[in-house]
C-alpha cells in the first residue's frame, strides 16, 4: 500500500525508505533515553527513527505504509515471559474457555451449548483460565451440574492444580471405576456406594489431573499446526509479539514441539518464541537432558524460534506443585540427582529455569548452586531464574542475586489468592509474591501468566494484579509496597522477558535497532482507571513491521485470520478470553462510518471532533490516510 500525505509527512524519495510509520500515537518506548515520542519509522522489521513527524518524514517513500494511531496509546510487544504456548497450542482449538466468564452459569450454558455441537468420540474439556475466585458464585460445578448440561459428551473441568470435575460419560471415557486405584499424589473421590462421584482431587500433585485429561482424543500433526496458529493470533489480540515457552509434562522434544517448527518452517510464526526442554520421565531426566545437549544448544534458531535452556523442572523430585488448598508438600531426598542435574548443564554452557513455590525448595536448590559455585562451575555465565516463589525469603532473595539469578513471576495468585490467604494468613498474602524485596536487590523480574493451565493468557489481567494487588475479584490482596507502578509492571512484560532471553539489546524497547515490535491499545493504560487494565486489548499487532492483528479503526490491514478448524470448535463459537465490553476477536465494528468520512480531511476532522478524538499534543488529519481505505 502507497503512502499519502498524512499532516505534513508526504511522499517523496529518500535512499532508503521507511516500509512503514506509524504516526499521531502516544508512544511510550520503554527507552529511557527518549521515553516518549508521537512518531517511529521502520524497516526491515527494525525501528529506525523515533520522534515526532519532522523526524520520520523524510523517510516516507512511495510504498512506505503511513498508519495513523489516531491518538491512541502505543506500548513494546508485550512478552510474558512464561507461557506454555507450545503444549497449549496443540489442543486450543478444542478447548472450551472460561477465561474471562463471570459467573459458573454463564460458563455452564456454555458446556450445554457446546456439548449439542460436540461429535460423538470427542470430549468437552475446560482447562485453565478459571477459578472460584473469578466467578460470582464463587464455586466449582458440581458433576450433577455437567451431568444435566451434557448427558451424553464427555466433560472435563480442571480447577488449577486442585481438582478436575467429569460428568459420567468422562469417567466412562477416561476408565474411571470402581475398581481403579487412587494414584499416588491424587484422589478419586467416590460415594457412599464405592463408585466414582466424578471428582479428582489433587493431593497434591496434579498428575492425576492432566493424565485424564491426556486420555483425551487429539488432533492430527496438521490439526495441531493449525490450532497453535489460532492460538498465537488469540495472543496477538491483546498485543503479545514474544513469549518465552516454559515446556512441561507431556512435551517431548522434539515431538511435540512440531507444530511451532513447522509454522516456523512456513514463515507463519507472529509471536516470537523462546522455548525450554523439560525432562520428561521420572529417573531418566539426566539422560534426557544429555542427549538434547547433542542435539541443541540454547540461543540456537533466530529471531522467532530459539533454544533459551532447561526447565522448568530438571527432576521430578524437586518439584513442589503450588496447590495451595492442600498443605505444603513435603519433598524426599533429591539433591544428588540434582546436582547432576545442574552440574551437566553448566559444563555444557545451558541456562535453566525453575520452578519453585515455597521457600522450604528454594533454599534446598540453593544450596546445590552454592556448591557448584565454589567449585567455579555456577552459573558460569549461563542465564537462570527461579519462577514462581509465591513464599520466597529475603535471606533466599539475597542468595540468588549473589548468583545471579533472576525472577520469574506470574499472576497465579490473581486465582487463588484468598485460598492462599486462608492457609497462609493476611500477612504472608500481602507479600506474596515480595516484589519490593525483589526490586531493593535490584533481581530483574520478569512477568508471566503461566498459561494455559492455570491463569488466563491475557497479560492484562497480569498487570492488573501487579499494579493493583488484587486478585481476579478485585478482592485486595498484596500491601502497596510489593506492588508495581504502572511502567515498572509494562517493563516487566517487556525488557524483563527480554533480558531472560539475552534479548534486551533489542527487544522490548522501541528504540533504533530494536525490533519493530509493538501494539495500538484500545485505552491507554498509564491513565485508564485501575480497575479497567483487564479490558484492554490491541488495535494494531505489529511483530518485525509486519501487521498480524488489526481490529477497529485498522480492521483489514492484517491478513486475513484462516478458519478455525474444526467447525465445531468451542473456538470458533465462543472465541478464546471472553471479554464483556464489546471487543470481540474480529475487533470492534463500530466505524463503519469513519472510514468513508476519512476520504475527505475536514469531515475526518469533524468527526474526531465530535467523538472528542481530536486531543491536544496530536495534530489533525488534513488529507487522507491510507489505513482507513
Amino acid at each position: 500500500m502507497t503512502s499519502m500525505p498524512v499532516a505534513g509527512i508526504r511522499e517523496g524519495a529518500p535512499a532508503r525508505p521507511a516500509d512503514l510509520v506509524l504516526r499521531n500515537a502516544k508512544v511510550f518506548t520503554g527507552d529511557p533515553k527518549r521515553p516518549a515520542a508521537t512518531a517511529f519509522a521502520v524497516r526491515d522489521g527494525s525501528v529506525t527513527v523515533v520522534g515526532g513527524d519532522r523526524e520520520v518524514a523524510p523517510l516516507v517513500g512511495p510504498r512506505t505504509r503511513v498508519v495513523d494511531a489516531l491518538g491512541h496509546r502505543v506500548v513494546p510487544g508485550l512478552n510474558d515471559s512464561h507461557n506454555h504456548v507450545v503444549r497449549g497450542g496443540l489442543h486450543f482449538v478444542l478447548e472450551l474457555r472460561w477465561d474471562g466468564v463471570r459467573t459458573l452459569r454463564q460458563g455452564l450454558a456454555m458446556v450445554r451449548e457446546q456439548a449439542a455441537r460436540t461429535p460423538p468420540g470427542q470430549w468437552l474439556r475446560v482447562a485453565g483460565g478459571w477459578s472460584v475466585e473469578s466467578v460470582a458464585e464463587h464455586r466449582m460445578p458440581t458433576p450433577a451440574e455437567l451431568n444435566a448440561a451434557a448427558p451424553d459428551t464427555p466433560v472435563v473441568i480442571t480447577h488449577l492444580y486442585q481438582a478436575a470435575i467429569l460428568n459420567r460419560a468422562a469417567l466412562h471415557a477416561a476408565g474411571i471405576t470402581r475398581d481403579s486405584p487412587d494414584p499416588a499424589g491424587g484422589q478419586i473421590v467416590r460415594g457412599h456406594d464405592g463408585e466414582p462421584t466424578g471428582l479428582l482431587i489433587a493431593a497434591p500433585g496434579a498428575l492425576l489431573l492432566y493424565s485424564t485429561l491426556a486420555k483425551a482424543p487429539v488432533l492430527d500433526p496438521e490439526g495441531q499446526k493449525g490450532s497453535t496458529k489460532q492460538f498465537l493470533l488469540e495472543l496477538n489480540r491483546f498485543g503479545l509479539t514474544s513469549l518465552i515457552d516454559a515446556a512441561g509434562g507431556f512435551q517431548d522434544f522434539p515431538s511435540g514441539y512440531r507444530a511451532v517448527t513447522d509454522l516456523h518452517a512456513a514463515g507463519e510464526l507472529t509471536v516470537r518464541i523462546a522455548y525450554h526442554l523439560f525432562p520428561q520421565t521420572l529417573g531418566q531426566e539426566v539422560d534426557d537432558l544429555r542427549r538434547w545437549i547433542g542435539m541443541v544448544r540454547p540461543d540456537e534458531g533466530d529471531a522467532w524460534l530459539r533454544l533459551n535452556g532447561a526447565g522448568e523442572n530438571l527432576t521430578w523430585a524437586a518439584a513442589d506443585f503450588e496447590n495451595f488448598a492442600q498443605p505444603r508438600p513435603e519433598l524426599g531426598p533429591y539433591e544428588a540427582e540434582f546436582e547432576s542435574a545442574v552440574r551437566l548443564l553448566m559444563e555444557s554452557g545451558w541456562g535453566f529455569r525453575l520452578h519453585a513455590t515455597y521457600d522450604e525448595t528454594v533454599r534446598r536448590d540453593l544450596a546445590v548452586f552454592e556448591k557448584l559455585a565454589a567449585e567455579g562451575l555456577f552459573p558460569g555465565g549461563n542465564r537462570w531464574l527461579f519462577d514462581h516463589v509465591e513464599l520466597v525469603s529475603e535471606e533466599s532473595l539475597d542468595r540468588i542475586a549473589a548468583l545471579g539469578g533472576a525472577i520469574g513471576v506470574q499472576h497465579r495468585l490473581a486465582y487463588q489468592g484468598t485460598t492462599f490467604r486462608d492457609r497462609y494468613g493476611s500477612q504472608a498474602a500481602a507479600v506474596a509474591p515480595p516484589l519490593g524485596a525483589m526490586r531493593s536487590r535490584g533481581l530483574n523480574i520478569a512477568a508471566g501468566t503461566d498459561a494455559t493451565r492455570v491463569s488466563t493468557y491475557n497479560p492484562w489481567v497480569a498487570l492488573y494484579w501487579l499494579v493493583s494487588g488484587r486478585n481476579v475479584a478485585g478482592v485486595p490482596l498484596r500491601s502497596g509496597h510489593h506492588r508495581m507502578d504502572r511502567a515498572e509492571a509494562l517493563a516487566s512484560y517487556t525488557v524483563g522477558g527480554a533480558r531472560l532471553t539475552g534479548e534486551q539489546d533489542v527487544k522490548g524497547i522501541l528504540g533504533p535497532g530494536c525490533y519493530a515490535d509493538f501494539a495500538v491499545l484500545t485505552d491507554d493504560y498509564f491513565e485508564i482507571p485501575e480497575e479497567r487494565i483487564p479490558e484492554i486489548e490491541a488495535l494494531l499487532t505489529v511483530v518485525g513491521g509486519r501487521i498480524v492483528h488489526a481490529a477497529g479503526f485498522f480492521e483489514g490491514l492484517a491478513p486475513a485470520a484462516p478458519p478455525v478448524r474444526p467447525d465445531w470448535s468451542p473456538i470458533a463459537h465462543f472465541g478464546g478470553y471472553q471479554a464483556d465490553h464489546g471487543c470481540g476477536r474480529s475487533g470492534l465494528r463500530q466505524a463503519e462510518g469513519v472510514r468513508d468520512a476519512a476520504a475527505e480531511s475536514a469531515e475526518q476532522l469533524q468527526w474526531r471532533q465530535r467523538t472528542g478524538r481530536a486531543t491536544a499534543g496530536h495534530r489533525p488529519l488534513d488529507t487522507f490516510d491510507p489505513c482507513f481505505g
